[in-house]
């Protein structure tokens, strides 16, 4: 890898590439032959099916990528640093607080903020903070709110204990990390570098945000694809009448929908009606237990915060986030 963080030509990464998609195919067939009574729909159907949501998601996630970008550059370049420290309090507590909030002002999902947090940081803002922005604005941002209470408006207290849900493990997660003792060790080797890159960039600010809009989408956008394609391919290897055949249970229907969230992907913004149409399935935890997993800790998301953070942190953020999630929905199922 260069000074500048771009990475050589590898022949053997096509291989590898070509290797792995060959082993992915075989892995389809494999899975059809032994459990093709699973499945409600033909192979041929299925792999229809998760070409559809893997571009479903890579299209309805597009925008929002573009509008974070677009964000993180204003604060990487046309935003003084100076502003920044001056409009966030100075005591760490505090500052959680104003950061996790701040996602209720900015009305992107998941794949607008991660650039948008990439910026707060180039910044100057610690990882632990940023963080705590980054896991609240999911679900906390006004678009998420409104499109949860058309779907679920108040019954059985679903909106309230999402967004509380997301505030609060945000707040916690992003004390946990305040506690490293070397917070530039949650990052990976080239997002430091191309913070640095970015210190030492000169030219005028047109010259800046179109280096910075480049930098961006390529370090986002191959995570996307990927993430995207993910949520796809699983569509076509697990059935999912073995995750709705539990939904009734208390506890294992809370497990089932937080794998669910995981797995599709889908974007914050509308993921609440499709978890409506296992409100006469499934338990109301489980549903609350899906709305805060996926816009956090799904496939899509964790590939996305791996181009920022280091496989050990986002091991974390995922124990955390899936813990969190469980007793939540637990306790409303045993309580409601």
């Amino acid at each position: 890898m260069g000074r500048n963080g771009r990475e050589t030509a590898d022949p053997s990464r096509a291989l590898l590439a070509l290797g792995a998609g060959v082993l992915f195919a075989a892995l389809i067939f494999a899975v059809n032959l032994l459990l093709a009574p699973a499945f409600d729909a033909t192979l041929p159907t299925r792999v229809q099916d998760g070409l559809t949501l893997t571009l479903s998601v890579l299209i309805e996630s597009l925008p929002f990528v573009g509008l974070g970008v677009i964000l993180a550059i204003a604060i990487q370049v046309w935003v003084p640093a100076a502003w920044v420290e001056r409009v966030l309090p100075r005591r760490a507590w505090p500052r959680r607080l104003v950061l996790a909030a701040l996602g209720m002002l900015i009305p992107v999902c998941e794949c607008g903020n991660v650039p948008f947090a990439r910026g707060l940081m180039m910044r100057g803002l610690t990882p632990a903070d940023t963080l705590a922005f980054l896991v609240a604005a999911p679900i906390v941002n006004p678009i998420v709110i409104i499109t949860t209470h058309q779907a679920f408006g108040w019954s059985g207290g679903i909106l309230v204990a999402r967004v509380a849900g997301g505030y609060a493990v945000a707040l916690l997660i992003g004390w946990v990390y305040s506690r490293h003792p070397d917070p530039q060790a949650l990052l990976t080797e080239r997002f430091r570098l191309a913070c640095e890159d970015t210190a030492e960039a000169g030219g005028s600010r047109f010259r800046r945000s179109l280096a910075q809009f480049v930098i961006e989408l390529r370090a986002v956008m191959p995570a996307l694809v990927i993430g995207s394609a993910i949520a796809g391919a699983v569509q076509v290897v697990i059935p999912r009448s073995v995750l709705v055949a539990i939904g009734s249970n208390p506890v294992l229907s809370v497990v089932a929908m937080m794998l669910l969230a995981v797995t599709v992907a889908l974007c914050s913004n509308v993921d609440s009606f499709f978890a409506l149409s296992f409100a006469s399935t499934f338990t109301t935890g489980s549903l609350v237990a899906f709305l805060v997993v996926g816009p956090l800790i799904d496939v899509k998301m964790i590939a996305l915060l791996r181009t920022t953070f280091t496989t050990r942190v986002i091991a974390g953020i995922s124990a955390v986030v899936a813990l969190f999630a469980f007793a939540l929905g637990t306790v409303m199922n045993l309580v409601l």
